[in-house]
């Protein structure tokens, strides 16, 4: 069986502005988006799920779905603020959804194979998909009675960006390559040979630069929606009522496995990760493309029939 791709494609990009999943950034006007769908195809991937907003669906659909037509199975998903379990509803005050964990549950209904799970305004790189593709399409779903996940690491410098902060995940990893947790941190920046989180100024957290950090490129198995739906409510009661919290993957993925429920390998990759987080990004992302085209890694026209 073939594993699926679910692309979190909700967020509009606040920092960046407008609808940044669609941006062309190609020499033939490919979006970022359109290299992850291309890898993941070529990784093994038999089918794209889409977690989008109804209120851009006919947009996304017309600019984005149609280019794959033919070329993979795809289907649509809808991340809502007020999906929600009983008994719970939208705090007065509240307008985003409620993070990753959140936009994955929403493909609970469309996804019963083993999957990825990747921002839609991030690049991986072939490499990444290669590996995750390959794990996911071996047989064991379990190992030694836990679930069976997959995280992709990258390096920490080369995902930092020039124009500000940026939020990752840093990976605590054992020996043998299993991921023993992470450790969300929210304004990281280059600091000379180091990385220092600021997210209080008076005493900032040095970081390695060779750290692993998660870039949201996940392999799951479907075991993970029951997970989703159980252990919603119980964040809710702790955190629904405050108008700005999110509901992290990291955090559901952290929980499992100190419980004891999940092993989590690391899948180290040398791929380079680059993505628009701020308009001044862009160009840098163009640049990197370009290479990576010129190289002979991408065709000129990705999605040339």
């Amino acid at each position: 069986m073939k594993p699926t791709l679910v692309v979190l494609a909700a967020g509009m990009g606040s920092r960046y502005g407008g609808l940044k999943q669609v941006d062309p950034v190609g020499p033939s006007g490919e979006a970022i988006l359109d290299y992850s769908v291309f890898d993941a195809i070529r990784g093994g991937f038999g089918k794209i799920v889409f977690v989008i907003r109804k209120d851009f669906e006919a947009e996304f659909k017309e600019k984005v779905g149609g280019k794959y037509e033919g070329l993979v199975p795809v289907d649509y998903c809808f991340q809502d603020i007020n999906d929600l379990p009983a008994p719970y509803s939208v705090p007065e005050g509240r307008t985003k959804p409620w993070g990753t964990a959140h936009a994955t549950r929403a493909a609970r209904t469309a996804v019963h194979e083993p999957f990825a799970v990747i921002n839609a305004d991030d690049f991986y790189g072939r490499d990444a998909f290669a590996k995750l593709g390959a794990f996911l399409s071996s047989d064991a779903s379990e190992v030694a009675g836990k679930m069976r996940f997959a995280m992709v690491g990258y390096r920490l410098d080369v995902t930092l960006s020039e124009n500000g902060s940026v939020a990752r995940g840093i990976c605590d990893v054992a020996a043998d390559g299993a991921l023993k947790g992470v450790t969300e941190m929210t304004k990281l920046v280059k600091a000379g040979d180091v990385a220092e989180n600021r997210e209080n100024p008076d005493a900032p957290v040095k970081v390695p630069l060779d750290a692993r950090v998660s870039m949201n490129l996940w392999g799951f198995q479907p075991a993970l929606f029951a997970e989703l739906e159980r252990r919603f409510p119980e964040w809710l009661a702790k955190n629904g009522g405050q108008p700005k919290s999110e509901w992290y993957i990291p955090f559901v993925v952290d929980e499992l496995i100190k419980e004891g429920k999940a092993d989590c390998r690391v899948l180290p990759t040398d791929s380079r990760w680059f993505g628009v987080t701020y308009r001044e990004d862009k160009p840098f992302v163009m640049s990197e493309i370009k290479k990576l085209v010129d190289a002979g890694e991408y065709p000129a026209n990705l999605l040339a029939r």
